[in-house]
């Protein structure tokens, strides 16, 4: 992947999976499930503009983005030529409840004014049957549906849906919550909802990592490549897919594209030895 200069983070939950650029650009996500349809599959898109969801800074001038510590949750801040920044912050809700994992096939983003008055513009262009955009929508008061032939996505906020249905830019005075998820009606409170499935799944990271049996050395890279693993598994089965991609060339004119989302049995037994 190093040779596509492709820089991704991922955040994921053991039911679904995304890909993230360093700017917070979601560029892969598959539904209902790790080997489903890609809702965002920018990875794909050459040159078109579509398959993404991402924030807009006015006048960007600088970012940096890393996972919070021990976590597959990720933060990202963006600033302008004026100072004025943002921050951005990623997860996959996943964390115990009723004595069970709550990992649903949602993706959480909480976009925060840090400094002066940001202009942002948010923009989400999903996909469906492998590379087609989704032109069927219809807003609500508080959410935006998108529909392709057998898919349907719901984003639900307390954003502007107008704003980000027509990708104009606004100012943002306060923090906006958005969930990515199956066309399902959100009943609850979203800021403090999305804050606290944010809080718990940090605490479900923390408490998985501390648990690890690894040694001292090189413990933080460990740490993370363990995290890594453990999102590539789909825990209803127990599988673990070769990769969270698919089509992406092993190298430049490879002609290799193979489909990695399956479990190759012998490279998921390292995996689980590992684990």
């Amino acid at each position: 992947m190093n040779d596509f200069g492709l820089d991704l983070a991922v955040i994921g939950n053991g039911h679904t999976a995304a890909l993230l650029e360093p700017t917070s650009r979601l560029v892969w996500w598959c539904l209902p499930r790790l080997d489903g349809d890609p809702v965002f599959s920018r990875l794909l898109a050459g040159d078109e503009e579509k398959g993404f969801c991402d924030v807009v800074l006015d006048d960007m001038v600088d970012y940096a983005s890393d996972y919070e510590r021990n976590t597959a949750i990720v933060s990202t801040v963006l600033t302008n030529s004026q100072n004025a920044s943002v921050r951005i912050t990623d997860l996959a809700p996943r964390f115990q409840n009723f004595g069970r994992i709550h990992r649903p096939a949602q993706l959480i983003r909480i976009i925060e004014p840090l400094a002066g008055l940001p202009r942002i513009t948010i923009r989400v262009r999903p996909t469906a049957d492998y590379g087609k955009p989704m032109t069927d929508r219809s807003l609500g008061s508080n959410h935006i549906t998108y529909r392709g032939n057998d898919i349907c996505v719901r984003l639900t906020t307390d954003g502007p849906p107008s704003y980000i249905d027509s990708e104009s830019a606004f100012a943002l005075t306060r923090p906006i919550h958005m969930v990515l998820g199956p066309d399902e009606p959100w009943p609850e409170d979203i800021g403090k909802t999305c804050r606290d499935f944010a809080d718990r799944t940090h605490d479900y990271w923390m408490d998985w990592v501390r648990h690890l049996s690894i040694s001292y050395d090189w413990q933080d890279a460990i740490i993370r490549a363990a995290i890594a693993l453990k999102l590539s598994s789909f825990e209803e089965t127990g599988a673990i897919i070769a990769a969270l991609t698919t089509s992406i060339p092993e190298a430049p004119g490879s002609g290799r594209t193979w489909d990695y989302r399956h479990c190759w049995i012998r490279d998921a037994y390292f995996v689980v030895k590992a684990l």
